[in-house]
């Protein structure tokens, strides 16, 4: 999941469905970024980045890390 796209969709008050409205894909394109099944196209990345007004690069970065085994 990528927990810092939903988070900033989250805080800036959209749904799911108007989020994806906004950026101009459909819901189900949108959930499967937002789940991390799918990335972004460089044209809808920088669409979203524009319409949650994100500056950093790091947006659709997965928050979770494997756990390391020594």
């Amino acid at each position: 999941m990528r927990i810092k796209l939903q988070t900033l969709r989250i805080a800036r008050g959209y749904s799911q469905a108007a989020f994806s409205a906004a950026v101009g894909i459909s819901r189900s394109h949108y959930s499967q970024i937002e789940t991390g099944e799918k990335d972004p196209s460089l044209k809808v990345g920088i669409r979203i980045k524009h319409t949650l007004a994100y500056p950093d690069d790091d947006i659709f970065f997965n928050e979770t890390r494997p756990v390391s085994r020594r």
